[in-house]
């Protein structure tokens, strides 16, 4: 009999698993890596082996389909044979953080792998990271320049060992080594490179350190306002490592989902709500959460291991608007103090993953290491490749009926990001054996940075190029991610290129993958100045004043005079992010943006302290939401910050869901979505989820694909594929 096995099955102890059910079972045969599969042949009782399967599974492999059909075996015992080729499309590991069973190897002294890095098995440790090609085999991956020592090979070799046939095996005489660099880029002698870069950063240098993805930039949460001057980020918060859950909950107060993420082998920086420790308004100035994660590679472990302190600052080390530093050429650009770097090539860059929690779902700001390259059954025939928006990129390949997407990209404003976009679709589209493509989705904005890559993409593989609405892309990602065909869906950000050309982001939208109609949207108001008037918030309340007839704050009347001009002239705006920074901007809470969503950010904690206790209403009429009028009763309103804003903002939210669930009646669809940058607030998703709930119908939000941009290239190829072969 052969059984073939789809699903994560390479580079996670399948074979060492299989081969030990078969040999405990006496049955003969053998099993092999088959490319897009695992093959296993046995020569009796096939359904008591596949059930004994399914129960033994080890941690990080995921069985999608097994089929059972006829063969003969000839063997005497059970092998396990060398991998073919065969065809692409397996199931590819994940980054899972180092098990507990290697952590104390690990810290076990008299023990071969002591105080030794890179210790992991077939459980734990570096996959996508270090993936070159599939089948997941030692020759294609970084390790191929180390070969086994006679002991690891001896440990490779014994079926009674965790490390049973694991690819990326090795120890202090034949694997890689962290070494350490100065600030001109000179060696520094030390018999133990990790021990000497603790103390280091607890007499408060600033240091990059390297991980199995990129390099972290690193230092103690006393050294942090150095930091933020040296690095000019005085206000954007940092994500922190921490020792273990109790330092999670000095600084972080998390809810038992946010435990599990945090515990999980996927390691992401989790926002949780802070805590009153002072350090917090260090880390995350002026905002109501804290992004927390947990050491994941064996050297954060062993860093933590000779540290006194419970937390470390460790952020992407990367100039402002570049990828993520791989080199150690490109590392010393960065002018730290100090350098933990190791000898072993990262294939895959992938940044921290970035999540938040909403009830039992989790979303994703940021998908990336661990959860990458995550498929997600979409039923569709074909192949296509989605290649994002401009901010937040990720690239997204469907083949077969799955969707993957790539790790996180990055803003498209510079052109090594497009380079590592392209490189990044390139190399999955290699790992799942995609040569050819039906489709290839790219956004309807002519000026974005991705468009000529898109183009070329296209031309290359005799595909048709298709241009897809940038919120639409987000319905449809939404649907792909909750399994459905037809949703309304209110679709909240700060901007994207309209079917109009103006800039959409308070949407309705009915959207199937075949078309889109948008029932409603906010009142448009101008961007004074287009992308000046999204990094200066002022400008957005000057216009929603000058168009409510109240008095023209902030500027000097020369300044006015010239923004008056610009009223008529200026591209329009319905984008609900852009409505929260003018509210925070006028409320006094963040008048000076300095990142990306900073005056929404830190408007959030006062929307979540607030109650609906102002009168306000939004009038909805012909679809449109009256954001112009409802900026005026704001203006004439009283009591706290907290209660206007909120206020504000549910008055606002009700008339959209309004026009969507009156919309949702009258076609017989029963889900309402949301998505879209702007739910990433969980104040608001609650109060969406309880205004449509209380009209009868399904709320659905993210959970697999993120709410933001980046799900966009997900929407867009599932968009193209409809188009063009279903």
């Amino acid at each position: 009999m052969r059984i073939v096995v789809r699903g994560v099955v390479q580079g996670v102890g399948f074979r060492p698993t299989v081969y030990r059910i078969a040999t405990s079972m006496g049955l003969n045969g053998w099993v092999q890596n088959n490319g897009s599969n695992v093959i296993i042949a046995v020569d009796r009782d096939a359904d008591e082996f596949v059930k004994r399967l399914h129960e033994e599974l080890p941690p990080l492999a995921r069985l999608d389909s097994v089929e059972i059909v006829e063969g003969d075996v000839h063997d005497e015992g059970f092998h396990i044979v060398p991998s073919s080729v065969g065809q692409r499309g397996v199931g590819i590991p994940n980054d899972s953080a180092m098990c507990d069973d290697c952590r104390r190897e690990m810290l076990t002294p008299g023990g071969r792998r002591y105080h030794y890095p890179f210790t992991n098995c077939t459980n734990c440790g570096a996959r996508f990271t270090i993936i070159e090609d599939l089948p997941y085999d030692r020759g294609k991956t970084s390790m191929h320049e180390f070969p086994m020592c006679p002991e690891c090979r001896a440990e490779y070799d014994d079926p009674s060992a965790r490390r049973f046939h694991h690819q990326t095996i090795c120890c202090p005489r034949c694997g890689p080594h962290y070494y350490l660099l100065d600030e001109e880029g000179k060696r520094i002698a030390a018999d133990d490179p990790v021990a000497y870069f603790a103390k280091q950063m607890e007499r408060g240098a600033i240091g990059v350190a390297k991980s199995w993805g990129g390099m972290h930039l690193c230092c103690s949460l006393a050294t942090l306002p150095r930091l933020r001057r040296w690095y000019r980020r005085e206000q954007k918060p940092f994500a922190v490592m921490v020792r273990d859950m109790e330092a999670v909950r000095r600084y972080g107060r998390p809810d038992e989902h946010e435990e599990e993420l945090l515990r999980s082998p996927h390691r992401p920086v989790v926002l949780v709500p802070r805590t009153g420790d002072p350090m917090n308004d260090l880390i995350s100035p002026g905002l109501g959460n804290v992004g927390l994660f947990l050491p994941y590679t064996e050297m954060q472990h062993l860093l933590f291991h000779h540290l006194k302190e419970d937390a470390l600052v460790m952020t992407s080390a990367n100039t402002p608007g570049e990828p993520m530093v791989l080199r150690d050429s490109d590392a010393l650009d960065l002018k730290a103090e100090l350098y933990l770097l190791h000898d072993r090539e990262i294939l895959n860059r992938c940044d921290d993953s970035v999540v938040r929690s909403f009830g039992r779902n989790t979303f994703f700001l940021r998908k990336s290491r661990g959860h990458i390259p995550s498929p997600i059954d979409v039923g569709l025939k074909g192949s296509a490749v989605g290649v994002g928006a401009q901010e937040n990129l990720a690239g997204a390949v469907i083949k077969d009926g799955r969707m993957y997407t790539t790790q996180y990209i990055g803003d498209g404003d510079s052109p090594r990001v497009i380079d590592f976009l392209d490189a990044s679709i390139g190399h999955l589209r290699r790992l799942l054996g995609v040569d050819e493509l039906d489709a290839v989705g790219v956004d309807l904005h002519p000026g974005y940075t991705n468009r000529r890559m898109a183009k070329e993409m296209a031309q290359s593989a005799g595909a048709e190029l298709v241009e897809v609405q940038h919120h639409w892309a987000h319905a449809a990602a939404l649907m792909l991610d909750a399994g459905l065909d037809e949703i309304v869906c209110l679709t909240l950000d700060g901007t994207g290129y309209g079917a109009d050309g103006q800039a959409w982001g308070g949407e309705v939208l009915h959207a199937t993958f075949d078309d889109y109609e948008r029932v409603a949207h906010l009142e448009g108001f101008p961007l004074l100045g287009g992308e000046m008037a999204v990094r200066d918030p002022r400008r957005l309340v000057f216009a929603l004043s000058a168009r409510a007839g109240l008095p023209l704050p902030y500027f000097s009347e020369r300044d006015a005079s010239v923004l008056i001009k610009l009223m008529d002239r200026s591209v329009t705006t319905t984008g609900f992010g852009r409505v929260l920074d003018a509210v925070s901007c006028y409320l006094d809470i963040c008048q000076v943006r300095t990142y990306d969503g900073e005056p929404a950010m830190k408007l959030e904690p006062y929307l979540e302290r607030g109650s609906r206790t102002v009168p306000m209403k939004a009038e909805l009429r012909s679809g449109i939401v009256g954001t112009v009028d409802l900026f005026r009763q704001l203006a004439d309103s009283k009591g706290s910050k907290e209660d206007r804003a909120h206020s504000f903002t549910a008055a606002l939210l009700e008339a959209l869901v309004d026009a969507a669930a009156d919309d949702a009646s009258a076609s017989g669809v029963k889900d309402i979505g949301l998505t879209g940058g702007v739910s990433y607030n969980t104040t608001i998703c609650s109060l969406v989820k309880s205004m449509v709930e209380e009209r009868g119908l399904r709320f659905v939000c993210p959970d697999r694909l993120p709410n933001g941009d980046g799900c966009i290239s997900s929407g867009q190829a599932a968009v193209a594929l409809k188009k063009t072969r279903n």
